[in-house]
């Protein structure tokens, strides 16, 4: 691979070779990582009713990819391609923009990970299952530990290929996320 080129040059399978998934242990700076940033998203997206940390490393006790997923929730009547400017002059790089979802990266660099690395989803509120599922693991340690086994076992074979990784995956978030939505009814 060519690495002069730069990220959006690059085939997706040049980033997923560039970027691979793995998973280590719990690190406590991600939270610490976290709260930075959503001070700094707190700034950049004014209107944003609720910011949260999802994924595995909100979770505390499982491996995780080291990267901070961050969800915002901005009102229904704003516009999500009003926010897109702001979050990209944060350092953000869009990956995905659609009418009611959009998708940013920040610590991807040409030469790989940066120390911190961030994905962010603006969404809409309510368009929140995250908040379930992770809430549901740091309730259910049991479930949780199983998740991080189907990680693991996922890992080398999906090394390469995050969709891969992300679609394994999906059959068991949805059970727990509905699971979690009887459970939890109007929580968020």
């Amino acid at each position: 691979m060519n690495m002069n080129k730069k990220l959006s040059e690059m085939s997706l399978e040049e980033l997923w070779e560039l970027f691979p998934i793995f998973l280590t242990e719990h690190q406590t700076c991600w939270n610490e990582w976290y709260a930075e940033e959503e001070m700094i998203l707190r700034r950049v997206i004014p209107q944003a009713e609720r910011i949260s940390h999802i994924g595995s490393t909100a979770i505390g006790f499982i491996q995780a990819k080291p990267i901070i997923d961050i969800l915002a929730e901005v009102p229904r009547g704003c516009e999500l391609a009003d926010q897109k400017e702001f979050v990209e002059n944060s350092g953000y790089l869009c990956m995905a923009q659609g009418t009611d979802r959009m998708s940013f990266n920040k610590g991807y660099a040409e030469n790989g990970f940066a120390e911190k690395v961030f994905h962010l989803h603006v969404r809409y509120a309510g368009d929140n299952d995250e908040l379930y599922f992770r809430d549901y693991l740091l309730e259910h340690p049991d479930v949780a530990e199983e998740y991080e086994k189907m990680k693991l076992k996922l890992w080398k074979k999906y090394e390469h290929d995050r969709d891969g990784y992300t679609n394994a995956k999906r059959e068991f978030v949805k059970k727990y996320t509905d699971e979690a939505r009887v459970l939890y009814g109007d929580r968020y």
